[in-house]
């Protein structure tokens, strides 16, 4: 009660800085402390950081949001800076600065981005190695791992030499979101293609898998900027990284019917959570091919063949 009553009259901006010093300090991810930083910014357009932390109340906060929508922010920016600011709150709730939580925002989940078949088709076509440089052709490599993982592009960018098991078919995978080391398997295609790429590459062991042309490790904005390139000169418009990550989950859930709880694994996920909101945008598809995977369309079509022998 003492500490709560001494802190009440901090401004909230001062105990927001306490709480990016204690996550950084925790070991939390730079980029995602970046993420809460750039957040807090975004909300401190709506809600009054000089306010002293005792003084934020839910009437506030509601008002904030409001604001924001007033604002004509999108719904999933909104979600992403309210779940920032409730794990503010749960912070400030353990540290016994406030007692005050933060309902969660509710938006409509978007349309994932998907590249199509044919844009696949195209992007996987292998450049003639005589005329392409490294550029395009580690491009082209990348391109087939991220289809067959659905890695995330920091994922991609840190796997070293040494993560690559080709005899066991699968890469460890050491940097990930979540901090936990994770495998992901390749398929005998995505084998050949780094059997190869690894003998033109080159390096040592402790070298990037994926590096530039004197050998550097890929940096987000040189990785992005070839993948972008690449994807134009083969007609294809979209030029993002994360919907290779989408396309993969789609692929993976509706064209080749996996299951949920193995694509969890795949795509690194601590919880079924996240998992879940693929299997909710890609229900549609789900129940087109549902005739071909149902228990009951099995069972029944079982029992009308055996009719029709006993006729």
């Amino acid at each position: 009660m003492v500490k709560i009553a001494v802190q009440n009259t901090i401004p909230l901006e001062e105990v927001l800085q306490d709480f990016l010093l204690a996550k950084k300090a925790a070991g939390l991810a730079d980029k995602t402390l970046k993420t809460y930083q750039q957040h807090f910014s975004a909300i401190g357009k709506h809600l009054d950081m000089a306010t002293p932390i005792g003084e934020v109340t839910r009437e506030k906060l509601d008002t904030m949001i409001v604001s924001m929508r007033n604002a004509s922010l999108a719904p999933t920016s909104i979600k992403s800076y309210v779940r920032s600011f409730k794990a503010f709150l749960s912070w400030c709730n353990e540290e016994g600065i406030t007692r005050l939580t933060m309902r969660p925002y509710k938006a409509s989940e978007p349309i994932k981005e998907l590249y199509t078949d044919e844009e696949l088709l195209r992007l996987l076509k292998k450049p003639d190695m005589k005329r392409c440089g490294f550029t395009e052709y580690r491009s082209w490599v990348i391109v087939n791992l991220l289809i067959n993982s659905g890695c995330r592009a920091a994922t991609v960018r840190n796997i070293k030499i040494k993560d690559v098991d080709l005899p066991s078919k699968i890469i460890y995978l050491r940097h990930t979101k979540n901090g936990h080391a994770q495998t992901t398997p390749l398929c005998a295609e995505m084998v050949k293609v780094l059997k190869e790429y690894m003998r033109v590459r080159g390096g040592a062991e402790e070298d990037y898998l994926f590096c530039n042309d004197v050998g550097e490790p890929l940096s987000e904005y040189a990785m992005y900027n070839s993948i972008a390139a690449y994807n134009k000169r083969r007609g294809v418009l979209k030029t993002s990284i994360h919907a290779f990550r989408h396309t993969f989950a789609r692929k993976y859930l509706v064209d080749c019917q996996g299951n949920a709880f193995t694509l969890q694994h795949l795509l690194g996920h601590s919880t079924l959570e996240m998992t879940k909101h693929y299997c909710a945008i890609f229900d549609a598809d789900i129940s087109r091919e549902y005739d071909s995977v149902s228990p009951l369309a099995q069972l029944q079509g079982k029992q009308k063949h055996k009719i029709k022998m006993h006729k």
